[in-house]
């Protein structure tokens, strides 16, 4: 074989809710190193989905793994060159890449949103991907809908 396999990245579980996935949004949410501030805007997002939900049974973890869930695309295209011209073609993803595609859709979609801190913003904004509306699921199906529209060259698979 050509390509070797990639190494899967062990993520350590974190402080409070003793999940590595949390590990892994943390890290996506990261800048320039500042992993505290960003425990901290989870943290935060998380104690303000406890305070949002009605008449949930859920706890605000349950309710933002399911909004991850909501937020997984299944498909993206990709673009291929085939005699002069480009063409999309659809590909399933990978099980790990499609958590890092939903943790990055949330995050960037949150960060557009116009509430006044970032821990507000996530939290509307897992709220809103729980209820499945909001940005980060309507670009998760327009991502669908990409595939959808080119599936007759699904056939020009990687």
């Amino acid at each position: 074989m050509r390509k070797t396999k990639k190494k899967n990245k062990i993520y350590f579980p974190d402080p409070k809710f003793n999940d590595s996935l949390v590990t892994r949004f943390v890290n996506h949410l990261m800048k320039n190193g500042k992993k505290n501030i960003a425990y901290k805007i989870f943290y935060n997002a998380m104690k303000k989905i406890d305070l949002i939900k009605e008449k949930e049974d859920k706890t605000a973890l349950e309710i933002w793994k399911e909004g991850l869930k909501n937020v997984m695309p299944h498909v993206e295209v990709r673009s291929r060159r085939m005699g002069g011209s480009n063409i999309q073609v659809p590909i399933p993803i990978s099980s790990n890449s499609k958590i890092t595609k939903a943790m990055k859709l949330l995050i960037s979609c949150a960060f557009i949103r116009n509430e006044k801190t970032m821990s507000n913003k996530l939290a509307f904004e897992i709220w809103d991907a729980f209820k499945e509306q909001g940005e980060a699921v309507k670009r998760k199906e327009n991502i669908h809908k990409m595939a959808e529209a080119n599936k007759a060259f699904s056939h020009f698979r990687f």
